[in-house]
């Protein structure tokens, strides 16, 4: 099972906690952290469906929280985005600072075979009118009360320059060149939900969100 966790400071009313699962301990901090995950062992390289290479959570205007799942990186520009419906994505979310999750969020793609449609299916979301969203990939699904989902293709938001680091690894002197993009001109699939952020903490101030793949 893949895990991420990546945290961010939000206003003093509430705050996102998510980080890099393997680090969590290292990264839950008050300032903010950013994490991705794009290198993997050749076992995770290729499960592309199942292979988290960022997650993101923040608190948006009007009282919203957004998360996203990225997955599937390195895809060329204008390839086919990556669908599986053997892959359960999980977004966790902690309220109560036990470290235990107090709503999991449940995605998984699904296929129209006659119709060539891919389809995603999004139980349990907070403020949601019902608790199975669903609808078409690539476009905006409504499911009420603000709430959100996309799933598609983008360009990787990920900035890395590989050919620097390599580099400074090599000379010991830091050669980063901040033109220099390793994943520009590259996609992943995403799972972008919007929800109600005082659905989503409850009673708490501070939320620990992180997300999860396994295969079915």
């Amino acid at each position: 099972m893949k895990k991420t966790r990546h945290e961010n400071q939000l206003k003093p009313k509430l705050k996102v906690v998510a980080a890099l699962g393997f680090a969590a301990a290292m990264l839950l901090v008050n300032d903010g952290v950013q994490a991705a995950d794009h290198t993997e062992a050749p076992g995770t390289q290729a499960d592309p469906p199942a292979d988290i290479t960022d997650f993101y959570a923040w608190e948006a205007p009007d009282d919203k929280l957004v998360a996203v799942v990225n997955f599937a990186g390195k895809t060329e520009a204008g390839a086919d985005p990556t669908y599986d419906t053997q892959v359960l994505y999980g977004i966790h979310i902690d309220n109560d600072g036990d470290n235990i999750a107090d709503i999991d969020i449940w995605c998984r793609f699904g296929t129209n075979m006659a119709e060539d449609l891919w389809g995603i299916q999004c139980l349990n979301v907070p403020g949601a009118a019902d608790t199975d969203t669903n609808g078409e990939v690539d476009g905006v699904i409504d499911g009420g009360n603000g709430t959100k989902i996309f799933a598609g293709p983008r360009d990787d938001p990920f900035f890395f320059d590989l050919q620097g680091y390599l580099e400074t690894l090599d000379s010991g002197t830091l050669s980063f060149d901040p033109t220099r993009d390793s994943f520009a001109g590259t996609n992943v699939t995403s799972i972008v939900i919007e929800m109600d952020a005082l659905a989503a903490a409850g009673e708490g101030t501070t939320l620990q969100i992180w997300a999860t793949t396994g295969r079915l």
